[in-house]
């Protein structure tokens, strides 16, 4: 994994990030039209939001669960506060290092976007196994009607020192943790991502990755309040570039970390393998956390730069999270 290379197109002046307070009276607007929740603004209609990057007809391949579209956007934590603007939607849609999804004909490692268009998220399930009570196979649609939906703005860190702010929608991944009922032996979940030759041109012709995608996490650390299972972003159904329809959104640690469209959640006793750490244990640790004190070893994380900015911020410890998770590691 090269540092990062942001061009051009992509320094824009900081009055075209969104303020935080903007965005939710754009929505607040939208519920008072009657354009959220009444039924007018369809799940098809969400669907064919430029934050896909494409239109989406009857036919597409898409998050799709029938009457489901009134469930976006939902309600707003207020518990999670940004110190900075929200990130314009068309930057944290179409930064996308989704390797699934890299492209030979195109070697910006950034333009998942482009080529996600066979890639099939429709009815949409995962796979418990290892120690836990409940076992067997979920469907995704069933989940989200168990645990609703709320929205959360979290910051985002990628390990090549740029960074964003989202709006993520999904529910706690704690809630999920104690409805599979994981027995004592449990002391950390695997993560594995879904990887298709036939959908996914990267994991076509990127042969020498470890395919499928493989993450983990402490049970403490998944069942921290902040870990999250996002479906949505900006409102919206999740857009496949970033992961759909399903991704894990930890924000204390590196982007690498999130695993993306997942398709399996395996309850062990030992701690697992990940993908990047194999690739290259020397700079990919298990735990991972935002660290401006500890550089990868090949640049610096003191500071980091947001999308749709032109200038760097400090790096926080634990990418500002601390009050909620220094506890897991002292």
């Amino acid at each position: 994994m090269a540092n990062i290379i942001i061009p051009k197109a992509w320094q824009k002046v900081q009055a075209q990030a969104t303020d935080e307070s903007s965005y939710y009276n754009r929505r607040e607007a939208l519920k008072r039209l009657g354009l959220v929740g009444g039924g007018i603004l369809s799940a098809g209609v969400l669907l064919n939001s430029p934050a896909f990057g494409r239109g989406m007809q009857q036919n597409d391949k898409s998050f799709n669960f029938p009457g489901m579209g009134d469930l976006y956007p939902a309600d707003r934590m207020p518990n999670y506060k940004l110190d900075r603007p929200i990130t314009e939607e068309y930057l944290a849609t179409h930064q996308n290092n989704f390797y699934e999804f890299i492209h030979p004909s195109d070697p910006n490692i950034y333009n998942a976007h482009k080529f996600v268009s066979d890639f099939d998220t429709r009815d949409w399930s995962f796979e418990v196994s290892g120690h836990v009570k409940n076992k067997g196979k979920f469907d995704l649609a069933d989940i989200i009607k168990k645990f609703g939906l709320q929205e959360r703005t979290y910051r985002f860190r990628c390990v090549e020192a740029w960074s964003m702010a989202v709006p993520w929608t999904g529910f706690p991944l704690a809630e999920l943790i104690k409805y599979l009922e994981p027995e004592s032996k449990a002391k950390y979940v695997r993560m594995i991502s879904f990887a298709d030759p036939r959908q996914m041109p990267g994991v076509k012709n990127q042969t020498w990755y470890p395919w499928p995608y493989f993450e983990g996490l402490r049970i403490d650390e998944a069942m921290n309040e902040l870990a999250f299972m996002a479906t949505g972003i900006y409102g919206k159904p999740m857009p496949k570039q970033n992961g759909a329809p399903m991704r894990l959104v930890v924000p204390w640690k590196y982007g690498y970390k999130n695993a993306k469209s997942i398709v399996k959640f395996e309850f062990i006793d030992y701690q697992p393998e990940t993908f990047w750490h194999k690739l290259a244990p020397k700079e990919y640790g298990f735990l991972s956390n935002v660290n401006p004190e500890v550089p990868h070893p090949r640049w610096s994380q003191a500071q980091e730069q947001m999308l749709g900015e032109d200038f760097k911020r400090p790096t926080l410890k634990y990418n500002g999270y601390g009050e909620f998770v220094a506890g897991l590691y002292s």
